[in-house]
């Protein structure tokens, strides 16, 4: 990966959290590389990232010597990678109303038809498990299955998936405009779902 995709990656972390996506060091992304992934190290918050501090993996969690360590979801992001050959960045965040969803435990309907952008009709609650496990990745890549580009992993948050970096941010900041919606149309009594 050049410098400047490095530096491109830095950037879409710190609009991630710019637009409310996340906050502090919670949530991370990544990009497929021939030789597995580039992710986010862990702990260390947008405005503090540096392109080279970007850890460099295989997908069955070999680290290049000498970096940081990688988000502790690196399991979930290989899991998607190695399950969807067609999706190529993540990025997964605790936004807020995603996670409100998430913490209640209810799949987002198709309240708007801006649901499209996540390939489905209903974008799906992946079951809890614990965070940084392989048992979460498994659960995220069972909801994703095998077309959808978003799911809402249960008391946690989101991942949203693109071809490249600006899709997959693209879908994580939909989703939660989304969730929005549907928590005010709850919030006065219920909306009027979408058919498929």
């Amino acid at each position: 990966m050049t410098r400047k995709q490095r530096n491109a990656m830095v950037e879409a972390y710190r609009h991630m959290m710019a637009t409310g996506l996340g906050t502090g060091s919670s949530g991370n992304l990544s990009q497929r590389i021939e030789t597995g992934m580039i992710i986010t190290p862990t702990g260390i918050p947008a405005d503090m990232l540096e392109a080279s501090q970007l850890v460099s993996m295989s997908l069955q969690g070999v680290v290049e010597k000498g970096q940081l360590l990688p988000s502790s979801e690196w399991h979930l992001h290989a899991g998607i990678y190695e399950a969807r050959p067609d999706i190529n960045a993540l990025v997964h965040c605790h936004s807020r109303y995603a996670t409100i969803l998430a913490c209640a435990h209810k799949p987002l309907p198709a309240i708007h038809y801006m649901i499209a952008v996540a390939g489905v009709d209903e974008i799906p609650l992946a079951p809890y498990a614990t965070f940084g496990t392989a048992a979460l990745a498994s659960s995220a890549v069972t909801a994703i299955a095998e077309y959808g580009l978003a799911c809402l992993l249960a008391n946690h948050g989101q991942v949203a998936a693109g071809a490249d970096l600006g899709g997959a941010l693209r879908v994580a900041q939909e989703v939660d405009e989304l969730a929005a919606i549907y928590c005010g149309c709850v919030a006065i009594g219920g909306g009027e779902l979408l058919s498929a």
